[in-house]
């Protein structure tokens, strides 16, 4: 047994012992949220690395910051307590997801620098918000992910956009299959493809809500993308894929968490370098395999 395999035990065992703290409710909502967002994580982002949109993704996910700095400041400034972070993140990304959609399918030139102006217009929208915010609020939470922030309504959030979007994909499995691989014959076939990609755009922006607060809107692409390719290297099928995608999800999620509180150091980072860590064996494993 090597080194590396007994420091993630011994951080497994400290986490895991950890939970049963009352005063680190924090701590099991991370895992909550971890366990609950994993399946429409791996879900989505396996149709993103199919549909092969991952920098309409990332734009989402950048924009998602302007919602959560106006939420900050109309908190304050308007005493809208209703108005959470989340909820800002959530209405940001939606509506920049159907921007970059609509960008996607109508615009004929300068589609990456349209999509560019939305992604730039997101964070700078928010950035702006915090610093007009009276109280200190340190954006970096928000950019890489800060388990404090993790809260009830994180749960509640997670458990509702992940029931939606796994019903959304059990109804509308085949078209939105068929769009992501072949978008022309699928509109042949009578698929509305630019209904059912503005929707597959729309669960990427419910996805990347879910682990804003964990990993935050910067990672967070990285998540979505990284354990489907892990997975599309041994899988035969689109459900093979998912499956994968899902358990990785979940296990990166969980092992990260577990090592960043043992080390006391931020869970986004941990959680995305352990992802690519095993996204390099992999590929370099898969090379040995074909040499041999």
């Amino acid at each position: 047994m090597n080194t590396a395999t007994v420091m993630e035990g011994i951080a497994m065992v400290e986490f895991f012992g950890a939970l049963g703290d009352p005063d680190l409710v924090f701590l099991r909502y991370a895992l909550l949220l971890s366990l609950l967002a994993s399946v429409p994580l791996g879900a989505v982002g396996t149709l993103v690395v199919a549909r092969r949109i991952s920098y309409l993704a990332a734009a989402i996910a950048h924009s998602a910051l302007g919602g959560i700095g106006v939420a900050l400041y109309t908190k304050e400034a308007l005493g809208w307590s209703w108005f959470s972070p989340m909820l800002g993140a959530l209405l940001s990304a939606v509506l920049s997801a159907a921007l970059v959609g609509w960008v996607s399918l109508r615009a004929r030139e300068r589609e990456d620098a349209a999509i560019g102006a939305i992604w730039v217009s997101g964070m700078a929208i928010g950035l702006l918000s915090i610093y007009n915010t009276t109280g200190y609020v340190d954006p970096m939470g928000y950019l890489f992910g800060d388990i404090l922030l993790v809260q009830l309504l994180d749960l509640k959030l997670a458990a509702v956009v992940g029931s939606v979007i796994i019903l959304t994909l059990v109804l509308a499995y085949r078209p939105v299959v068929a769009v992501c691989f072949d978008p022309e014959f699928a509109a042949i076939r009578g698929v509305h493809s630019p209904w059912i990609y503005q929707l597959l755009l729309q669960m990427t922006a419910l996805c990347v809500v879910l682990m804003v607060s964990l990993v935050g809107i910067v990672l967070v692409i990285a998540l979505l993308t990284l354990p489907p390719a892990i997975a599309s290297l041994r899988a035969r099928s689109l459900w093979q894929m998912i499956l994968g995608s899902i358990v990785l999800t979940a296990l990166f999620l969980v092992v990260g968490l577990a090592l960043s509180f043992t080390w006391n150091v931020p869970t986004g980072p941990v959680v995305i370098l352990l992802a690519v860590f095993i996204y390099l064996v992999s590929l370099l494993a898969g090379r040995f395999r074909a040499k041999g």
